[in-house]
């Protein structure tokens, strides 16, 4: 049962939270590590940089894409894009499907495993969640590819800041909500809900649009996707003001070093803290294991990630991490 009394207050006190100076702020104090602390950062880092390792790759199969059945089914194409399918909806959360998440195509963090589907692959798809601007979670590549084949079918939603620059690359359909907000859609609730983190794409825009959670309330269940995040007490009061949520996509990779990363970018323990604190009833793992971004090796978080889950006496089964390309049935909690 959603607190809709406090959900209220805080969509009204929020707006004059967010912004300060022009530029919008995370709800809780968030250190800000400017081009010295990066300079240190690459400087500690030189020479022991992670490669590249491979991971399996699964193939989707086409007919299960599209005809997914009664029960919500979600296939990871690689590291935020998640493709969630259930009560005819089919959609994208963070859709990045170019080779590189950079500004060139010649240069910047490419990709160690291919994509699980191409555009061209993926179902009819009629929605698309955006939890902020950075190149690993937002690709103007692929929305333009998305935008051709698709066009006016899918719906976007995003937080403040994003929507007139996809209107640029011609998208017309589109949602843009702050903090705690919410719009609906036939039976479908969205809400737009914190996170904490920062956005940009180059040197003169710095957090001038926002950066989100999504919760979706579909009749029959509810899905939380965190795009990209440091840890705060937030996630205890998103968990106070929704009350348990069926499904969970939660980061658990590009977190080292430590006293760089942590202001914006969970640890897979901390990722197991938000599991807990939205009292989440299954949790998928994503941001790991695609890109190079950050010091940990590839394959560090969902060891990581275990580890931390036996040590809160968590089962393993209720935080999974899929392979790139696999699909999951997720059961139904209220049938």
């Amino acid at each position: 049962m959603i607190d809709r009394q406090r959900l209220a207050a805080l969509a009204a006190e929020e707006p004059a939270s967010q912004r300060r100076k022009h530029a919008f702020r995370n709800r809780f104090a968030t250190p800000h590590h400017g081009l010295g602390a990066f300079l240190r950062w690459q400087w500690e880092s030189r020479g022991r940089f992670p490669g590249h390792q491979s991971f399996p790759l699964h193939t989707p199969d086409p007919e299960q894409l599209r005809q997914p059945g009664n029960r919500p089914q979600i296939t990871w194409i690689g590291h935020a894009t998640y493709l969630f399918q259930h009560r005819g909806w089919n959609l994208l959360t963070d859709p990045v499907f170019s080779d590189r998440c950079s500004p060139f195509t010649f240069a910047g963090p490419k990709r160690a495993v291919p994509p699980a589907l191409t555009i061209d692959q993926l179902p009819d798809i009629n929605a698309v969640l955006v939890s902020h601007n950075h190149y690993d979670h937002l690709d103007k590549a692929s929305v333009k590819q998305l935008q051709a084949r698709f066009g006016r079918d899918i719906l976007w939603f995003v937080p403040q800041g994003i929507a007139a620059w996809l209107r640029k690359l011609g998208v017309e359909r589109i949602i843009e909500l702050g903090w705690w907000q919410s719009d609906y859609h036939g039976q479908v609730e969205a809400f737009c809900l914190p996170a904490q983190h920062f956005s940009g794409r180059g040197p003169n825009d710095h957090n001038q649009t926002l950066w989100c959670s999504w919760r979706l309330n579909f009749p029959d269940f509810s899905l939380y996707f965190a795009g990209d995040t440091g840890y705060a007490p937030l996630f205890n009061e998103i968990g106070q003001v929704f009350g348990p949520v069926d499904l969970a996509l939660l980061p658990i990779g590009a977190y080292e070093p430590r006293w760089f990363m942590s202001p914006v970018h969970i640890n897979p323990a901390e990722a197991v803290k938000i599991h807990q604190d939205i009292q989440a009833r299954q949790s998928l793992a994503m941001h790991w294991g695609t890109f190079v971004l950050t010091d940990e090796p590839m394959d560090a978080p969902p060891k990581a990630l275990a580890r931390a889950l036996t040590e809160q006496h968590i089962e393993h089964a209720h935080f999974r991490v899929p392979q790139h390309g696999e699909t999951l049935t997720i059961e139904l909690t209220h049938e």
